[in-house]
């Protein structure tokens, strides 16, 4: 039965190119031999998990998924009934409820600021940098910030609302460069915790609260690697209460990872192990939400900036390990380096996207200005 399923993993693999125990560095190293049977029947939560555990290993992770993926053998393989079980369910329930907002935060937000404070650029971005003219994490972020509040057309002495605000690093750059306030909300304790404690003295107020408890209006909004954590099923709401948040004059961006197609869930190895009940949205399930609420002024695709940025966050939490590993399980870096690399995978291959979108209530007389 075994060399059924290797023979089956080897026909699949060589739409790739990946050969098993090959000379690539892209090839993977088999060594357990129920690993084949493990992939072929659970796709890619098998994979992963028995990456964790070390039955196979690979010299670039981000090369072999990349070429999985851009050759869609995810596509050719057929999950069990238990797999499948866990795809239907994400159609049925609404796992993104207001009751679950927090768990599904806190799981991975607080894992730990020492781990984020170790990976991520100075200002603790995390979400996708803009590398235009710059090969530094720290200045690509900053672009990136700028980028934001050119697109936003701030002003001084404007109140902006940032609907998943992280640690701060959007209301601290508006803050300190554009002379706004700005108040942020984000369902993470430890966010606020060390938010509060990097903006200490600006104007940059941090809420624990979940975003549809909302009841304020804003000259502006921004929302950066938020809406991934709403939920299809939640989409119209987070984008009427953001329509009720907006002043009439007001413009929205939103910042989100976006798919090719529309689906209920991201895959099963990452809802498990890294976003719980996360979903990355697609133009269609968007456009249906925005609909008779928002005119899309702009909308900005620059995804293959997110492999850079991944790879950087890769590189940070490689060299800087041994000052935190004691903080963790030992699955732990197997796990957070089958995260970050199979992510940029997903990116290179073009298989995810990074959108900025621009929205205002009654359209810009005389048209909208994009910015680049």
């Amino acid at each position: 039965m075994q060399n059924k399923y290797k023979k089956i993993a080897e026909e699949i693999l060589e739409y790739a190119d990946i050969k098993i125990n090959g000379g690539n560095s892209w090839d993977i190293q088999v060594y357990n031999e129920d690993f084949y049977h493990r992939a072929i029947t659970e796709g890619e939560l098998g994979i992963g998990e028995s990456y964790m555990e070390g039955w196979w290993d690979v010299n670039n992770v981000d090369e072999f998924i990349f070429r999985i993926l851009r050759a869609h053998l995810d596509e050719k393989i057929k999950r069990n009934f238990r797999i499948m079980a866990k795809v239907f369910s994400a159609k049925i329930f609404n796992f993104q409820s207001k009751n679950k907002s927090f768990y599904n935060g806190q799981r991975h937000y607080d894992l730990g600021n020492d781990l984020f404070q170790n990976m991520l650029d100075q200002r603790m971005n995390y979400s996708c940098a803009y590398w235009k003219e710059t090969s530094d994490l720290d200045r690509a972020q900053e672009n990136k910030l700028d980028l934001i509040c050119r697109k936003l057309y701030l002003k001084p002495g404007m109140r902006v609302l940032d609907i998943g605000c992280g640690w701060g690093a959007f209301g601290k750059y508006a803050a300190e460069k554009y002379n706004v306030e700005v108040v942020g909300i984000t369902v993470s304790k430890e966010q606020v915790k060390l938010g509060e404690n990097l903006c200490k003295g600006l104007p940059v107020k941090f809420h624990l609260m979940d975003y549809r408890d909302l009841n304020e209006k804003f000259d502006r909004l921004v929302s950066v690697g938020m809406i991934e954590h709403v939920g299809c099923k939640n989409y119209r709401t987070f984008f009427e209460i953001a329509h009720k948040s907006l002043k009439d004059d007001g413009l929205f961006l939103l910042h989100t990872i976006g798919s090719n197609i529309s689906q209920n869930s991201i895959n099963l190895w990452t809802a498990k192990y890294i976003f719980p009940n996360a979903l990355i949205p697609s133009i269609a399930q968007l456009g249906k939400a925005i609909e008779k609420l928002f005119v899309v002024e702009d909308w900005h695709n620059f995804g293959t900036d997110y492999d850079k940025t991944l790879i950087s966050w890769y590189n940070n939490f490689i060299n800087n390990w041994e000052k935190i590993k004691n903080n963790y399980p030992n699955h732990f870096f197997r796990m957070w380096k089958y995260y970050l690399l199979s992510s940029a995978a997903s990116f290179r291959s073009r298989s995810n996207q990074l959108w900025q979108i621009v929205l205002s209530k009654n359209g810009i007389l005389n048209g909208y200005h994009s910015v680049r």
